[in-house]
């Protein structure tokens, strides 16, 4: 299980292209770093600059296949970070790739995160 803590700007992001289903794009957002890991394609690391998150809007646990779980929480522990700020890292991670390969949004934001 991965306790993940979003803050506002991951959740417009995951709104943006996922709708309030924001669990639903975590979910993917999270086997995708995990399936990159495994393949042997180190994503970008987590940033060492931000320490502190601002208030997360939305808190939830996911349960991910083993593999996928056992693959972040090796990562977590060879950069030296929370699991749950990989988590965090790896929605950001997901949401520039969006991006970078001209992925319109297709959902839209509504503060639907705040739990």
């Amino acid at each position: 299980m991965v306790n993940v803590q979003l803050g506002e700007l991951a959740c417009n992001g995951l709104e943006g292209h996922f709708g309030p289903n924001v669990a639903a794009g975590t979910r993917r957002a999270l086997v995708h770093y995990a399936y990159k890991l495994k393949a042997g394609r180190r994503p970008l690391a987590v940033p060492g600059f931000r320490d502190d998150s601002p208030q997360p809007q939305a808190i939830f646990d996911l349960t991910l296949d083993k593999d996928s779980e056992d693959a972040l929480a090796r990562e977590a522990l060879r950069q030296q970070v929370s699991l749950t700020r990989l988590a965090t890292h790896a929605v950001f991670v997901y949401l520039a790739e969006l991006e970078f390969l001209g992925m319109p949004p297709r959902g839209t934001t509504g503060g639907s995160c705040l739990s």
